[in-house]
């Protein structure tokens, strides 16, 4: 299943894709009266009710989609205004140097350990939306093409081999670095949390449509040019170990988001006289296979 949440009159709709179209669950139920009484009707009502949430919410869609003036709810996706495809993480955590290619194009050791370092929800944004670049104390920020994981219920402890079993779905994210302010101190928080550091979505994929998370093809596009292009698979600490890992160290909770790390060929990642960051109109897409596309134009911020 693909869930969004969609903006409308300022508030998060909850909304899933479908072949016909984006179904406006809160419509939906509301067009066909009772039968959405156990239906959930936020992301997170969803992520936290586990799979009974889910199957609930599949029931109901393909009632939905069956009954009489289903034209009511069922929106032309083309036309909405996306939110970020989980809208209130109570954890945003990232792995830094997680891709071989990337930590051999910076020039850094292999990790021993997965690096972790954190992100606000400030840094939120949705597909479709502009970014804006924070002129007035950076020239150097970054793309980077992330899969992103969304975990589904508490986690403590837990075992590699089972750590997946703990993981609700997945999203594309753009882990958006202002380089010469993560890079201005040992710890990189400055550079990573910016207002929009973070666009995210614009699915939220459930993990049965996922499958392997480990082999995903990953990109970056900007403005029509691939930049990144490489595969999950090239992760130095896989999924199953950044969940297992975290979980060791602090409790993961439904609704908590982690950022997996980049591939190669961001613009860090160049001779210093090749990198061009990105500047006001450029347009970045993210896409990972199975998870659709996320895509956002950069503009100057007004002070």
């Amino acid at each position: 299943m693909k869930l969004l949440t969609f903006l409308e009159n300022g508030n998060a709709q909850l909304g899933v894709k479908t072949d016909r179209g984006v179904i406006h669950i809160g419509k939906a139920i509301q067009t066909l009266q009772n039968a959405g009484q156990t239906v959930p009707q936020t992301v997170h009502e969803v992520i936290e009710g586990g799979p009974a949430a889910v199957s609930a919410l599949q029931n109901f869609v393909d009632q939905a989609l069956a009954a009489g003036g289903s034209e009511a709810y069922v929106l032309d996706e083309s036309k909405l205004t996306f939110g970020p495809c989980v809208t209130h993480p109570n954890k945003i955590i990232c792995v830094g140097l997680n891709y071989r290619k990337h930590a051999e194009e910076t020039n850094s050791p292999i990790p021993k350990y997965p690096i972790l370092f954190n992100k606000f929800n400030n840094t939120l944004t949705g597909h479709g939306h502009d970014v804006p670049l924070p002129v007035s104390v950076s020239s150097k920020v970054d793309y980077e093409a992330e899969l992103c994981i969304v975990i589904g219920k508490q986690a403590k402890y837990v075992a590699k081999e089972n750590a997946l079993d703990y993981v609700f779905g997945y999203c594309n994210v753009n882990d958006l670095s202002a380089r010469d302010l993560q890079m201005r101190t040992q710890q990189w928080l400055l550079g990573k949390s910016c207002d929009g550091f973070s666009p995210l979505g614009p699915y939220l994929v459930t993990a049965d449509e996922v499958g392997n998370p480990n082999n995903l093809g990953i990109r970056s596009i900007v403005n029509g040019e691939v930049r990144q292009n490489s595969n999950t698979s090239d992760m130095i600490f896989h999924c199953d170990e950044i969940v297992s890992y975290i979980s060791q160290h602090m409790t993961l909770v439904p609704g908590d988001i982690i950022l997996t790390g980049t591939p190669e060929g961001v613009v860090m990642g160049y001779p210093e006289d090749k990198q061009v960051y990105l500047k006001d109109g450029d347009v970045v897409t993210i896409e990972i296979e199975k998870l659709g596309s996320l895509t956002n134009r950069m503009v100057n911020e007004r002070v």
